[in-house]
């Protein structure tokens, strides 16, 4: 009687694990950055332009006329080693300093100052201005429907 062995890996038979993997990652790419381009648009929008500032708990005022500088200026960027993406606001002008994180979650900030020739520094507190966090919560429903049908062949 002779004997008769097949060996086959299930993986290998129903399909292309690479393929399918690439596929995968593309889309992934593709929805992480429309979520971040929808999270920045809501963002920016709830950042009014006037001279008055914001009341506390509510998105702040962008008090700026040039529109580069200001705090409307909010990228989003895929980060491919962590498969995630970074949204937030650029630093204003330039300067050192956390102000966009103060914005958004209020604290205290010492600040140096010219007073005459000396320089004087001072603690700042700050109410929180939310605008990144509401946006994120606003937008975040709709990321399910963002992966429909989004691998496919």
């Amino acid at each position: 009687m002779s004997s008769f062995g097949l060996t086959m890996r299930a993986t290998q038979a129903f399909f292309d694990r690479q393929k399918v993997q690439a596929r995968v990652d593309r889309a992934e790419r593709r929805v992480l950055s429309r979520a971040g381009a929808f999270i920045r648009r809501r963002a920016r929008s709830s950042i009014r332009r006037r001279k008055r500032t914001a009341s506390p708990g509510q998105p702040p005022s962008a008090h700026s006329t040039d529109r580069a500088a200001t705090l409307k200026n909010i990228l989003f960027a895929y980060e491919e080693q962590s498969q995630s993406v970074v949204i937030g606001p650029v630093k204003l002008n330039g300067q050192k300093g956390h102000v966009p994180r103060l914005l958004e979650e209020g604290g205290t900030a010492t600040i140096e100052r010219r007073r005459g020739k000396q320089r004087v520094r001072v603690v700042a507190h700050y109410h929180a201005f939310p605008f990144m966090g509401p946006a994120l919560e606003a937008e975040a429903p709709k990321f399910p429907d963002l992966w429909r049908d989004q691998v496919r062949e």
